[in-house]
């Protein structure tokens, strides 16, 4: 019975989510209607880019790029030094964890602007109507090898952290950002 009302959850769950984002798009195929209208994008500064996305690139924000270490125990650095004095750390671990967050916006920097730079040549090309199939393969290949390495720089720093703290200050960081629950100690 559990697992049939588990799928029937997901069942509906999925259902809802595609509805959401076909109203949210714009988008009603097969109903004669037109797919979403990018007409307040072309005066974009890089078409496929936000001016936040842009923002967050050059400031080497996180951008979700790292949930996979965040929400599976892999605390990261800057939001470890944000808790420092909840989790106790020591003044080695503070220090550890502190070139632990400069080291990953520098590594971060650097690729997200070479993102940028490589997202404007791509629609450069565009642009200037010269782009070619090779040139396309050239530039989204770039692209693609700097998104992973941008992913990268970003999750080998929760390995970098969590071997940095103990186990405890591991499980209070899950629970200080909402993770997991507090255990209670038992009377």
């Amino acid at each position: 019975m559990r697992i049939q009302t588990l799928a029937l959850i997901l069942l509906l769950t999925s259902s809802f989510a595609e509805n959401a984002l076909a109203q949210h798009s714009g988008s009603h195929q097969g109903h004669g209607q037109p797919g979403p209208n990018y007409a307040a994008l072309v005066t974009r500064t890089v078409k496929a880019l936000s001016e936040e996305q842009i923002s967050d690139l050059r400031a080497a924000k996180g951008m979700g790029l790292a949930l996979a270490a965040e929400l599976n125990g892999y605390p990261g650095p800057l939001h470890v030094l944000q808790l420092a004095e909840q989790l106790g750390l020591t003044p080695s671990q503070r220090a550890e964890i502190q070139r632990q967050v400069d080291d990953m916006k520098r590594d971060a920097r650097a690729l997200g602007n070479e993102l940028i730079a490589l997202e404007t040549e791509l629609d450069r090309q565009f642009a200037s109507r010269s782009i070619t199939p090779a040139s396309l393969d050239h530039v989204t290949g770039q692209i693609g090898q700097r998104q992973a390495a941008l992913r990268s720089a970003h999750l080998k720093y929760h390995l970098s952290t969590v071997a940095t703290l103990s186990g405890a200050q591991v499980r209070q960081y899950n629970v200080l950002r909402g993770y997991e629950e507090r255990q209670e100690p038992r009377p």
